[in-house]
């Protein structure tokens, strides 16, 4: 591979990972990247799992320290993530993408609608909406259903547990992206389980990326801490409208 692909890489990497480390999405840069070289599909799926579950795994230990993860959904839901994220992938093959994207780029335009007439949604916690049978929706919502969607296609999966956890249990956005951060974990580690068992991760150049994509998740991390919810709020809204417009380009422009 030429040195300015492998540059270009990089520097993807770290842009992804300062993305997911604050709202999720960090794919819609890392993933394109990686298939401007000529990879095939599945082979660059599984290499970006392996460099962005480095990051991801790197920004849950940033945001663990400011005590913001909420254990009580994490916990549970990284475990089915694991199973339900690995069954996604083993689907991978035989399930087209271009049935999938429709439906995600409905919800995204409701995610996008919804966060921008309801300005003050996650900018503080509503307590009042935690109950048991939230608590168990959620896990259930991140861990099998979104997990199972991180495996089979992917982009987004963070910002989709940042709106599931924000909206059915009244988390605010810095918590809620926290919290993502533990699920997205088992996630890419389910994925990057069943892709590695079928020999396609291209390692050597996965963990290079890795490398990029730990930095830019740090550095994402400290900088949604700082800042706070408003300005997660604002990038939630570009991923969101980022991700509708490459998934449109890719039903209907390719």
């Amino acid at each position: 591979m030429p040195l300015e692909q492998i540059l270009v890489l990089l520097a993807a990497a770290a842009g992804a990972g300062w993305v997911d480390a604050v709202v999720g999405g960090g794919g819609l840069l890392q993933l394109p990247a990686i298939l401007i070289t000529g990879m095939p599909t599945v082979e660059a799926m599984a290499t970006n799992k392996l460099s962005s579950v480095f990051g991801t795994a790197s920004a849950a230990v940033a945001y663990a320290r400011s005590t913001k993860v909420d254990r009580q959904v994490a916990l549970p839901g990284v475990g089915l993530a694991v199973v339900s994220a690995g069954l996604g992938a083993w689907a991978a093959a035989s399930i087209s993408t271009e049935v999938l994207r429709p439906a995600v780029m409905v919800v995204l335009l409701g995610v996008a609608a919804f966060v921008t007439l309801r300005p003050g949604f996650g900018a503080v916690p509503v307590p009042h909406l935690r109950t048991n049978a939230r608590v168990i929706a959620a896990v259930a919502t991140a861990g099998v259903g979104i997990a199972f969607y991180d495996g089979i296609m992917g982009p987004g999966t963070g910002t989709f547990l940042i709106i599931a956890f924000t909206t059915i249990l009244g988390l605010d956005f810095v918590s809620a992206s926290a919290s993502a951060k533990i699920i997205n974990i088992g996630t890419n580690v389910g994925a990057l389980a069943v892709f590695a068992s079928q020999g396609h991760v291209n390692w050597a150049l996965g963990l290079g990326m890795a490398v990029c994509n730990v930095a830019g998740a740090q550095f994402g991390a400290r900088m949604a801490l700082r800042r706070g919810t408003s300005f997660v709020r604002i990038v939630l809204l570009c991923v969101v409208v980022a991700m509708v417009v490459r998934l449109g380009w890719q039903q209907f422009g390719s």
